[in-house]
């Protein structure tokens, strides 16, 4: 146990200020009786583990997503996103959603050999896989890895449809996989853009793109053919709402087709982690924040029911979704993308060919 561990100050490039114990950890961290509050934190490196996960798949039957079958190609995310509500996944590993959530990951070593095992078996059935449903696959990490790639190798080889969602410019290096997926139907990718003020993105989500990065990266999505959308999430309260309008006119001028939303969520240990950041770096709209976001949540600042958790309810949600559905139409961004193509899927085996 470090007693910095605890100490709320903002460490350079990331996004939690501490490392409050997971809900399923015996032991509590503190601060120790040595420590002084103004001396300087030390630098948090980034460790690296191999997740030993024998699947790859994860299925789910939620009616309020889009996909039934998902893949992250990694636990935990170096992006540093103070509202990540996968940060709570981290408990599930003896870890702290806090900072341990961005400086300790772990990755599927086996994920391609694992994936195209899975395709292989007779009974599977071809539905769609989400990219990016819990951390994203084209974080920091994924250049050196190449995780991400090789299991996009694996769907183009069995020509199997993918969705990806990412805040990561990295996906633009893998473009050539990509763009024939797209021509044949296989692939749609997701821009998450919270916001278009760059200090704020800084703090919010310290190690992500920059939001013209992801502005560009949208466009060349755009122009190879991808069928590509924006997501506007999360929407914070008296935060970033106030963007909505502009994001979407920026993300469609920039070659978006779609877009989507997300109200802020703070399950288990996110939002005492969201709170801490709040008083750390908006100290006088801190209660107003979090009053709007109860106000959406039933009194409460999380509701984990079925098509509640991602839009909330009330007044002020109600509000967001009409300037969104407004805002969607007069910037075209109601396009349906193309369907996925399932019939064109291919099990792996010896026989299995490259081309699309």
């Amino acid at each position: 146990m470090s007693g910095d561990d605890q100490r709320p100050v903002q460490r350079q490039g990331r996004g939690a200020a501490s490392n409050p114990s997971g809900r399923f950890e015996r032991q509590q961290r503190a601060v120790l009786d040595g420590d002084e509050p103004g001396a300087p934190l030390p630098k948090l490196a980034t460790e690296i583990r191999v997740d030993a996960s024998r699947s790859i798949i994860s299925r789910n039957d939620s009616p309020d997503v889009p996909f039934s079958q998902s893949i992250n190609p990694y636990r935990g995310c170096e992006h540093g996103c103070i509202y990540c509500y996968a940060r709570s996944t981290h408990a599930w590993l003896g870890l702290s959603p806090g900072l341990d959530f961005e400086t300790k990951l772990f990755y599927k070593a086996d994920a391609a050999a694992l994936l195209e095992a899975e395709l292989a078996r007779p009974g599977y059935r071809c539905e769609p896989i989400s990219l990016g449903a819990n951390t994203d696959p084209y974080q920091p990490i994924e250049r050196e890895l190449g995780v991400t790639r090789s299991i996009l190798e694996v769907l183009q080889r069995a020509r199997h449809p993918v969705g990806i969602v990412t805040k990561g410019t990295l996906i633009e290096r893998d473009l050539d996989l990509l763009a024939p997926m797209a021509r044949a139907g296989l692939v749609h990718a997701f821009v998450s853009i919270t916001t278009l003020d760059v200090e704020l993105k800084r703090d919010l989500e310290p190690r992500a793109a920059a939001p013209v990065a992801r502005l560009a990266t949208l466009r060349r999505l755009s122009e190879a053919g991808i069928p590509a959308g924006v997501l506007f999430a999360p929407v914070i309260p008296a935060l970033n709402d106030h963007e909505l309008e502009q994001v979407l006119a920026a993300a469609a001028e920039a070659g978006a087709r779609a877009a989507g939303w997300v109200l802020l969520r703070l399950p288990h240990e996110v939002e005492a982690l969201f709170r801490e950041w709040l008083e750390l770096h908006h100290p006088l709209r801190a209660r107003h924040v979090m009053s709007l976001v109860q106000q959406s949540r039933g009194g409460h600042s999380n509701d984990p029911r079925f098509h509640a958790r991602m839009r909330g309810t009330g007044g002020y949600a109600d509000a967001i979704a009409a300037r969104f559905r407004l805002a969607v139409r007069r910037y075209r961004l109601d396009q349906e993308l193309p369907p996925y193509d399932v019939t064109r899927f291919r099990r792996p085996g010896p026989q299995l060919g490259l081309d699309l």
